[in-house]
This record gives structure tokens, C-alpha cells and sequence, in this order.
């Protein structure tokens, strides 16, 4: 399913949550196939494309299918369906333009450049107890058809409020279900036919978060290495690159040397300007991991530096696998 690249570092020695306890899931399998209207659903079998099946383990789903960028603000109606309420149908998954797209240069010139000139965030004048993130994720857990062909997943949203202590909590809605091409969305579509579609919106999930010991946020660049796992390569730093901050409200001092360690990774490179998935203006790298037909795009703010979004895509043929949108970061003393 993963990558070697990938599953080295999810399974490596040094993952920090290779002794963490795995909760039930919010949403079971058999609810996320009911929503959809799915008759079939691949299950832990074994097919001749690996990373086209869905596998269940410990309560957890994992997918990797391919992936598209996606150029298309959220609440949008889906282009190609006149009249149809988009909720109804869903959205289908449009790739973002690069403003380099055919020979891309090296991406270590630009991104030092931009490590040097970025300026203050929102947040770093700031202070609370809590660290506050507002992100949405589409792509865990893909459902695919029993041909492999056709995917659909729901898009989620969660707010997370989080101590130095690791508790707090965390809300998530699920929101309407996004598909990676056209075929995909047809295809579910049929399948929904006769079925009693779900109506009103799903109450949020509410779940207070455990004690957990956050490891210190450092800007030395030797531990920044480590935590970003650059060892493994620049597919397994862009992963880490979105977990720190997913974790953690980045302070400018950080962002700048997450940025200069990006730099000397070898395989980045410059994508220029781009229209994030929630409609803002961003500057993007990529690393294309041709051996796996993986593609990894981050895409930063220009004037700050701050992560606003990391994917994951497929190259041959483009089309999602996953993608993650930090709306918003911030410090605060409340919890929602």
C-alpha cells in the first residue's frame, strides 16, 4: 500500500507512535459504506494494484490510492451537474496549476530565499495555554470498488485544542463526500440509486484528548533533521513536514529553519505560485518518488512561511490519495 519510503518511517524504530495506544475510529467502516450507498468495498484483499485496495487493521483504515491537487474553495457546487445541489453529489477533485509545470527548477535556491524574508504570523504575538488548529482532510479512509477503479472518501473537518500536557480537546464533522476523477463520481452516484440518501447534518464528535508528552519544538537544525525524518528522503519530510504543524503552533524562528533544512533535502522542486484548496495564495515545492508513482506537494505562505497544505498524489495516472488544509493555528486559553 505505502511506499518503502513511507512505511519506514511510519514503522521505523524512531516513530514516536510506535507504542501508541489505537483508538476505535469516529466513523466505522460499515457507516462510511451505508453513507456512500456502496455495495462493494475492498476490505483487506488482495489485489493485482496494492495501492488501489483498503485495509482494516487495529480500527484503523489506511489508503493510499493516487492523487490529484485540488483548485477548488471549499462550499463550492461541482462544476458538472447543473442544478444538482452540491452536497447531494459531492465534489469531484480539480488539480491545482503550478506555475511551473513542465521542467521545474531545483527548489533549494527559492526556499532559502524565502526562509530569510518571511515575516511574523497572527499567532506569534499571541499566548494561551492551548494550541489551536482548524484543519480539514480528505483521504483516511479511501472506499474503492470492487474493480478498483472508482474511489470515494468523506472530506472532515476538525478543531483541535491541545496543552503543552497533550490534553484538550479535539471536535471533527464530517462533511460531503469528494472523489478523485469524474468516473468515480458516476459510478457512486449509480450505486446510490434507490438508496435513501442521508439527510441533515452529522453532530460533531467531541473527544477530550489524554495526557501526552509533546516533545519541545526546537529551530536547531540537527533536531529538526531527526524530527522530520530526512533521512528517509524529501517524500518522508514533506509527511513530517505536515505533521509538525498539525502538532505544533510553529513560532517564526522554527518555520524559518524548517524551511532552510527543506532546502538541502535533495528532489524538491519549485512549483512557484499557487491557489491553495481553500482559496488562498501559497508557493509550492514537490518531490515526485517516480519508483512508488508518488508525487508529495507542500504549499507555503509567502509572506510567512506557515505550512497551508500538504498531498499526496499519484503521477501516472493524477489523482488523489490525500490531502490535509491547516485553516487556521493560533494560541488561545479557550477551548471550544
Amino acid at each position: 500500500m505505502f511506499g518503502a519510503e513511507r512505511t519506514r518511517t511510519l514503522l521505523s524504530p524512531a516513530d514516536p507512535a510506535r507504542t501508541a495506544a489505537v483508538e476505535p475510529p469516529l466513523v466505522s467502516a460499515r457507516e462510511l459504506i451505508d453513507r456512500a450507498g456502496a455495495t462493494e468495498t475492498v476490505a483487506g484483499r488482495r489485489r493485482a494494484h496494492p495501492t488501489r485496495r483498503l485495509v482494516l487493521t487495529a480500527g484503523t483504515l489506511a489508503v493510499a490510492a493516487g492523487a490529484v491537487t485540488v483548485l477548488q474553495p471549499f462550499g463550492e457546487g461541482a462544476p458538472d451537474t447543473p442544478g444538482e445541489p452540491a452536497a447531494a453529489a459531492g465534489l469531484v477533485l480539480v488539480p491545482v496549476a503550478y506555475q511551473f509545470d513542465a521542467d521545474p527548477p531545483a527548489a533549494g535556491p527559492q526556499v532559502r530565499m524565502l526562509a530569510d524574508k518571511i515575516k511574523d504570523a497572527a499567532y506569534d504575538h499571541q499566548s494561551g495555554r492551548y494550541m489551536y488548529h482548524h484543519t480539514k482532510v480528505w483521504g483516511d479512509p479511501v472506499m474503492t470498488s470492487a474493480d478498483g477503479r472508482h474511489h470515494v472518501a468523506f472530506a472532515s473537518e476538525t478543531k483541535l485544542w491541545q496543552a503543552a500536557d497533550g490534553t484538550g480537546n479535539q471536535i471533527r464533522i464530517q462533511l460531503e463526500p469528494q472523489y478523485p476523477d469524474q468516473e468515480s463520481r458516476d459510478y457512486w452516484q449509480r450505486e446510490r440509486v434507490g438508496r435513501p440518501a442521508a439527510t441533515g447534518t452529522p453532530a460533531p464528535d467531541v473527544i477530550p484528548l489524554p495526557p501526552e508528552e509533546l516533545r519541545p519544538l526546537s529551530a536547531d537544525p540537527s533536531e529538526l533533521r531527526e524530527q522530520l525524518k530526512v533521512e528517509y528522503g524529501a517524500g518522508a519530510a514533506s509527511k513530517w513536514v505536515s505533521t509538525l504543524y498539525e502538532r505544533y503552533v510553529v513560532p517564526r524562528a522554527t518555520r524559518a529553519a524548517v524551511l532552510r533544512v527543506l532546502a538541502d533535502v535533495p528532489g524538491f522542486r519549485w512549483r512557484g505560485q499557487v491557489t491553495d484548496r481553500a482559496g488562498r495564495n501559497g508557493i509550492a515545492v514537490t518531490f515526485d518518488d517516480r519508483e512508488h508513482d508518488q508525487q508529495s506537494l507542500l504549499v507555503f505562505d509567502p509572506k510567512t512561511g506557515e505550512l497551508l497544505a500538504y498531498e499526496l498524489l499519484t503521477l501516472s495516472p493524477v489523482r488523489i490519495s490525500s490531502y490535509t488544509v491547516i485553516l487556521d493555528a493560533a494560541r488561545t486559553d479557550r477551548v471550544g
